[in-house]
């Protein structure tokens, strides 16, 4: 009787990365057209999740969505009360500004609110699908001359608040020094990493954020990475 032969197991595919789930933010219909085409060419890289041609649309739709990055077109015609805080903390994406050049005070702006990054509107499809690739990896998109104009602004409006520092420091809490510590020392991760590190959830560790942004006097978590920076990481775990 002939002996049975086995075949030999095939090669398992190498398993590729979590696509980049893209969100856009633009009352700009062409706009949002052509990111959602430039998404497509390129995936399984990236995905599309999804648009809304406001702030206040993407703070109800975006969270469902689970976006990574979120492309939010800074020359939106309608006021917009929603600050880019409140848009990555409720999505846990980061923040690429598309805006014209140019405009620098808004740049500027958006930046101190959260965004990780700059990107002239006009910029090739390959700038945006890079800058996509490093904001989400937690790098900053940001020229020489953008971030030094950056740390003179925060350097400025710390400069009347200096002699309460350590009174502030000192208002937080056993725990909320450990989360200071943990965002400090994985500044490129997303708030969900940081949450499932600290072992709580996202909406947990966006309430302690709310508590220690009060006590420190700052805004969202770029802030609270340039005060740490700048007063020596004066929060260490204990």
């Amino acid at each position: 009787m002939a002996r049975a032969t086995r075949s030999a197991p095939a090669r398992t595919a190498a398993r590729q990365p979590p696509a980049i789930r893209v969100f856009v933010i633009s009352d700009q219909r062409i706009l949002a057209w052509a990111l959602e085409r430039l998404v497509a060419d390129h995936e399984p890289a990236l995905r599309w999740a999804g648009a809304a041609a406001s702030r206040v649309a993407a703070l109800a739709s975006a969270p469902a969505a689970h976006p990574d990055i979120l492309l939010l077109d800074l020359d939106l015609h309608a006021e917009d009360p929603v600050t880019i805080a409140a848009l990555a903390e409720a999505t846990g994406a980061r923040v690429l500004a598309l805006t014209r050049q140019g405009e620098q005070p808004a740049q500027d702006r958006a930046i101190l609110d959260g965004a990780r990054g700059i990107l002239d509107r006009q910029a090739s499809p390959e700038t945006f699908i890079e800058a996509i690739d490093k904001v989400h990896q937690g790098q900053f998109w940001l020229d020489r001359a953008a971030t030094g104009r950056i740390f003179v602004e925060l350097s400025r409006l710390r400069a009347g608040a200096k002699h309460g520092t350590e009174a502030r420091a000192a208002a937080l809490t056993e725990r909320e020094r450990k989360i200071v510590a943990c965002i400090f020392d994985n500044s490129g991760d997303s708030a969900r990493i940081i949450a499932e590190k600290l072992n709580i959830s996202e909406s947990t560790l966006r309430n302690h954020l709310t508590s220690i942004y009060g006590k420190l006097g700052i805004a969202n978590r770029f802030e609270l990475i340039a005060y740490a920076l700048k007063h020596g990481h004066p929060l260490p775990l204990p």
